[in-house]
């Protein structure tokens, strides 16, 4: 048993210590994501060690090193749960309100009818689909009696992305900001006569052994459109499949530089990735929005026959900016960051910047 806790400790040690090396190879990124995951084997290790190791030897320098790999890694995933104050206040109002439904089809999933049938119990006023083709289109069109005005980018490379929406699309553009082939979707909505909002759909690639091979791209297009959302006057929310998890010092530099709310602080991670393995799920699938909304509803939806669950989230137009809505402060060394990222996605030669 000595044995196994070492290599649990080994294994722990390593997991912890390698993200703050902040190389961008996506082995080293990687380790950014199961902190969820490392807190119940961090846990059930710093147990085995109490139970099955002289506390009065050297082994007592195990079990520090554990409760300190196991506050570290609590300091990340805390705020997404209900033991963190709100950082986006629920709703008092609904008067005007606008609801979203995020989902990563997988290209390969043919159960259309599944997303179909929960776009039409929901009746969101926008659907945003990710990894959607030509044939996820020909499907998605039956919807358009009650989502009637699109923008559509079918792509058979898992970055195809088409929305759909209640509201007329102003403005409505597909970019490929940082890579060609990996499309994001930008548009205004008038959501009332008086209220226009601005609207960033996402889905960059991943840092992963089969995408990209570090996280240099995916980083670039977060911090170029928090850094226009940052001068975009009117309000704003952003959807999408990030390919990070909310609690990414990526993540976090994106929410500080856009100034931007995380609904999901204070009330739970809502992890939409691995749909079909529970122990390995995390929070890829995302929604921010600015100080002028508050939510009425937010949660993760049922199985569509995807890798990914979709994401529902209902907000009310409701612009009361309080001292508790401060989000994530900017710091000088956050701006540094940002423009190392650019930096080094300019130095790429695939790169559009």
């Amino acid at each position: 048993m000595t044995w196994v806790i070492v290599a649990l400790c080994g294994f722990i040690l390593l997991a912890t210590l390698l993200p703050l090396a902040k190389h961008p190879h996506w082995s080293v990124r990687a380790m950014e994501f199961p902190r969820l995951q490392l807190v119940v084997i961090t846990a059930f290790t710093l147990l085995l060690s109490i139970f099955y190791l002289n506390l009065q030897s050297v082994a007592a320098l195990a079990v520090i090193s554990l409760l300190a790999c196991l506050s570290f890694q609590l300091w990340w995933i805390l705020p997404y749960t209900p033991l963190w104050p709100v950082e986006v206040k629920k709703a008092t109002t609904n008067t005007h309100t606008i609801s979203l439904i995020t989902a990563n089809v997988l290209q390969t999933n043919r159960q259309f009818n599944l997303l179909l049938e929960q776009v039409r119990v929901h009746q969101p006023d926008i659907l945003v689909t990710l990894e959607s083709d030509e044939i996820w289109e020909q499907q998605l069109d039956s919807l358009l009696d009650i989502l009637p005005y699109s923008v559509k980018c079918p792509q058979s490379n898992l970055y195809g992305m088409h929305v759909y929406s209640r509201y007329p699309l102003d403005e409505a553009k597909c970019e490929y900001i940082v890579e060609e082939g990996v499309p994001s979707i930008h548009a205004k909505l008038k959501i009332a006569p008086h209220i226009m909002i601005q609207a960033h759909f996402l889905h960059p690639a991943p840092p992963s052994p089969t995408e990209n091979e570090t996280a240099i791209e995916r980083d670039a297009e977060l911090v170029v459109v928090a850094k226009r959302v940052i001068n975009e006057p009117l309000p704003t929310i952003v959807t999408g499949d990030l390919n990070d998890v909310a609690w990414s010092p990526t993540t976090r530099l994106f929410r500080k530089i856009s100034g931007l709310l995380d609904p999901r602080v204070g009330r739970g991670m809502f992890n939409t990735f691995h749909a079909q393995y529970p122990f390995t799920r995390w929070p890829l699938d995302h929604l921010f929005s600015s100080h002028h909304f508050t939510v009425i509803d937010i949660k993760r939806l049922d199985n569509i026959g995807s890798d990914h669950f979709a994401l529902y989230a209902k907000l009310a137009y409701q612009p009361v900016k309080n001292e508790d809505e401060a989000g994530l402060e900017l710091k000088k060394k956050d701006i540094h960051r940002s423009k190392e990222i650019i930096e080094n996605a300019v130095a790429k030669p695939n790169c559009k910047l």
